[in-house]
């Protein structure tokens, strides 16, 4: 992935690059294993929203492709089972919760289908992806701790690789990137409002991902709702 993706910095194309390198993979291990055994059904878990915002909707335009939405080789030995195409997100949780699930699978928040390539604004490169996962997991660690996971929906960290800004460590400047914090509230991932996050939680995770993440000095929070933003920044 990362070689497909080296000096790509555009956002659709990076979607095209990793939908292909992900059918890729998907064709590989898929002979590997009807090469000894019998498949007859595939089960994937799309939502109705995949199927929208991939333009599969009455009338929809194609706001982003989703791999899973009409991304699989058609020549596959097996059925497609999608128990879930038609339902959103709220409703895939009431489900989860009355088959008896655990909260921490039922509530947990949504991972990014295409990965964390797609929360870099800017080349995809190994040392930008160490440094988004850091910051990411002091911001789940934060979120977490202050009791807020049922709150927020969804709180992706954005890196933005591209930016440099200018900050003070000591006695020297610093050019380090800006990390987004974009915290929002959905019921169904269609449309989304900003959750607005306790002064104390935000300026916590600021400090330790500022003193924590050697390539990063800054740290905002997005508020725009969507529409017209999205959820994630790519």
């Amino acid at each position: 992935f990362l070689d497909a993706l080296a000096g790509v910095t555009e956002p659709g194309q990076k979607r095209k690059i990793i939908g292909r390198e992900f059918i890729r993979v998907f064709e590989t291990a898929t002979a590997e294993v009807v090469a000894d055994h019998h498949v007859g059904f595939l089960v994937q878990g799309t939502l109705y929203p995949d199927v929208v915002e991939s333009g599969g909707g009455d009338g929809t335009a194609v706001i982003k492709s989703h791999h899973n939405v009409g991304g699989l080789p058609d020549d596959g030995e097996f059925d497609l089972v999608e128990l879930l195409r038609a339902l959103f997100k709220d409703e895939v949780r009431m489900v989860g919760a009355a088959l008896g699930l655990p909260a921490v699978i039922v509530a947990r928040q949504p991972f990014p289908g295409p990965g964390l390539g797609i929360r870099i604004i800017g080349e995809v490169t190994r040392d930008r992806l160490e440094t988004l996962r850091a910051a990411d997991a002091i911001a789940r660690e934060e979120l977490t701790a202050a009791g807020l996971d049922r709150e927020i929906w969804q709180c992706p960290v954005v890196l933005l690789a591209d930016v440099r800004s200018v900050g003070v460590q000591g006695d020297g400047r610093t050019y380090g990137h800006p990390i987004v914090l974009r915290p929002v509230s959905s019921e169904d991932a269609m449309t989304a409002d900003c959750t607005r996050l306790p002064d104390d939680v935000v300026e916590r995770i600021s400090a330790r991902i500022t003193n924590e993440v050697a390539e990063v000095n800054r740290v905002v929070v997005d508020v725009t709702s969507k529409p017209p933003g999205t959820i994630e920044w790519e």
